[in-house]
């Protein structure tokens, strides 16, 4: 009878381990599936589909052929010099011009050639390329800008870009014509009295 409950006892502890074993599994291939599509990009990037933007810049849907990604504008203080900051990405084995209007005032027109199958990305590290300045923005920081982003055979769309200053220590020296050290941003009284 021993000898029997001994038996049996190993039979359960095989198949809780195997049961256990197929749980672990299946929770490491849902759970990083479901945590994952919170901010996770997939390769090849379809440019029809949101994305959450971890940056402080907006992702732009319906630009044809390319997907443009955390797209903002580092401003000078007075607002009428800005950096483009964006990650432009082109999947398809065609290059493709971005064309890009800004705002109604300032009549400025970008024209970025995104070559086949690469990623062009404007910001400060070595390996970016320098942000193209965009003259005339008439836009301070902290507001929002309209901006048309079009390439490829698609009508193109206008979304609202938000403007930084180079005052924020990630963004320090990406304001057109700035100093390596931007002035320090300027405290709202009211925020800073907040409990």
């Amino acid at each position: 009878m021993e000898e029997r409950l001994v038996q049996r006892e190993g039979h359960f502890a095989r198949r809780l381990a195997a049961v256990s074993a197929v749980g672990a599994v299946l929770l490491g291939i849902t759970g990083c599936g479901f945590a994952g599509e919170l901010g996770q990009v997939r390769f090849p990037a379809d440019p029809d589909v949101y994305r959450f933007s971890s940056g402080d810049g907006v992702n732009i849907e319906g630009v044809g052929p390319l997907a443009v990604r955390n797209v903002l504008v580092v401003a000078n203080e007075a607002g009428t010099e800005g950096s483009l900051i964006a990650a432009i990405v082109n999947n398809t084995d065609d290059e493709h011009m971005l064309h890009i209007v800004v705002g109604e005032s300032s009549g400025t027109n970008l024209e970025i050639l995104i070559p086949a199958e690469s990623t062009v990305s404007f910001g400060d590290y070595p390996w970016l390329q320098d942000p193209p300045v965009i003259e005339g923005l008439d836009a301070i920081p902290g507001s929002m800008v309209e901006m048309y982003f079009q390439a490829g055979q698609s009508a193109g769309t206008v979304e609202e870009v938000p403007v930084l200053g180079g005052c924020l220590e990630y963004l320090d020296g990406l304001e057109p014509g700035s100093p390596e050290d931007s002035a320090e941003c300027p405290v709202d009284e009211e925020l800073q009295r907040a409990p």
